[in-house]
């Protein structure tokens, strides 16, 4: 495959800083991989409370940090009648608490300019979806909010072509940027992980992630659900720590046959402590950051 150009990056370095409990973390300047983690979406007050506290348990133990992920509302589905959300205020408040209660930083999904606003309210990670990433004014709108703007980048768009929309959210005054890798279509139903995708967007001066569960999604696979491989998120997580990816995204769920989102692509929370120590040793031997 022939690359364009790689952006050089830019000249102002990016600080991002995240606080778990009493510990301050720059995600910009860590020689530790991070990790993202929690629950497609908000299925419960119960079910996310106890997986966030589990997540922070783990990465606590591990000493690398951590932002609880969840869902508020799944505004792309295939189907019109699968799940949603239990309710945009009910959710936004649970992710809230989780924040303040177990102090650590929360990442949602926003999916237009307005939510951009009412979410910032409740979390410390704004996330633009995949299919989302070329939405100017929703990109705007996330930078004003001076929260921290997680891009994923979308199935159908090169590696290169990331920098525009890293360069919509700088532009709009917002330099606290990361980008995410989670797959691009390779024809119908599938998708493919290109490693030299993680490379090309490290060029940019940001923060890159890999998102270990969407990748394995196969799109529609099943009569308007997604299905997808989970047994490849062990060795796509293995090789992305040994390129050097700053962290690592998993959606995660006690049990994910049961999940009411993305049941056939995460990855079981009894499983995410053991591939953690993998990657870990993995991104450290690979990377020199244990000389």
């Amino acid at each position: 495959m022939k690359t364009k150009q790689a952006y050089k990056g830019s000249s102002v370095k990016p600080e991002i800083f995240i606080k778990n409990g009493n510990k301050t973390f720059n995600l910009s300047n860590t020689n530790k991989l991070f990790l993202i983690a929690g629950p497609c979406v908000v299925e419960s007050e119960k079910l996310t409370f106890e997986t966030a506290k589990k997540l922070k348990a783990i990465t606590e133990s591990l000493g690398i940090p951590f932002i609880f992920k969840a869902s508020y509302k799944k505004a792309n589905r295939t189907s019109g009648t699968s799940f949603r959300s239990i309710g945009v205020i009910e959710s936004l408040t649970i992710l809230g608490n989780i924040r303040e209660k177990l102090k650590v930083p929360v990442l949602t999904d926003i999916h237009s300019e307005v939510e951009a606003e009412i979410a910032a309210e409740f979390v410390d990670v704004l996330q633009i979806p995949a299919f989302l990433c070329r939405q100017t004014e929703l990109l705007e709108a996330a930078a004003e909010t001076g929260k921290i703007i997680n891009i994923k980048k979308g199935q159908f768009l090169a590696p290169d072509d990331m920098i525009f929309p890293v360069k919509k959210v700088k532009e709009a005054g917002n330099n606290k940027i990361m980008v995410t890798e989670r797959g691009t279509t390779f024809g119908y139903q599938n998708l493919v992980v290109d490693m030299r995708s993680l490379e090309i967007m490290k060029k940019f001066g940001y923060p890159v992630i890999f998102d270990a569960t969407h990748s394995v999604q196969m799109p529609s696979k099943d009569k308007g659900v997604s299905g997808g491989n989970p047994e490849f998120i062990e060795p796509l997580a293995k090789a992305a720590a040994a390129v050097g990816i700053h962290g690592v995204f998993i959606e995660t769920h006690p049990d994910p046959q049961r999940a009411l989102s993305d049941a056939s692509s995460m990855l079981k929370l009894n499983k995410i402590e053991p591939l953690l120590k993998k990657l870990i040793a993995i991104h450290k031997q690979s990377n020199g950051f244990n000389k």
